[in-house]
């Protein structure tokens, strides 16, 4: 495992494929996205530069997934670059979701408001579309969250 990190930029730099998927994740989380959002595979390189607010990550080849819970199919290219901050990505390059059979690219990602479980996901043509966040969240989450609604019903 390498990880860098450059004290005159503040970029933080991952190789290795567990321990650059495991900083994807723990980014998600620091910037209010659900850890699923992003299901990549082989990740070979993650780079993050705090003070740009500018990622990156390096896959071995583009990846497919299509998340059950919203109905969506999503592409992830070998290179996914954004520039983030908290509850927001824009600039989006490398990902795309499939929209009656034509692949649309995002540009944008972010949550307006926590409270209301959405995420707002926006084209390049300004178009865009809010699906619930718990379409997103890895199955452990999903049932984390199935017990805290079980227990606020009660």
């Amino acid at each position: 495992m390498t990880v860098l990190v450059d004290s005159t930029s503040e970029a933080k730099y991952v190789e290795a494929c567990e321990a650059a998927k495991e900083a994807v994740l723990v980014q998600e989380a620091e910037l209010g996205f659900p850890t699923g959002i992003l299901r990549l595979n082989d990740i070979i390189e993650f780079g993050y530069n705090r003070q740009a607010g500018f990622v990156w990550i390096l896959q071995k080849e583009k990846t497919e997934h299509r998340f059950k819970k919203i109905g969506n199919t999503v592409s992830y290219d070998t290179e996914i670059t954004t520039l983030a901050e908290h509850h927001k990505m824009r600039k989006i390059t490398g990902i795309k979701s499939k929209e009656f059979l034509i692949w649309v690219p995002i540009s944008d990602m972010y949550i307006s408001d926590p409270a209301s479980g959405k995420i707002n996901f926006k084209t390049y043509t300004g178009l865009g579309r809010n699906l619930p966040v718990s379409g997103f969240l890895l199955e452990d989450e999903q049932e984390e969250d199935k017990k805290k609604k079980k227990e606020g019903k009660k």
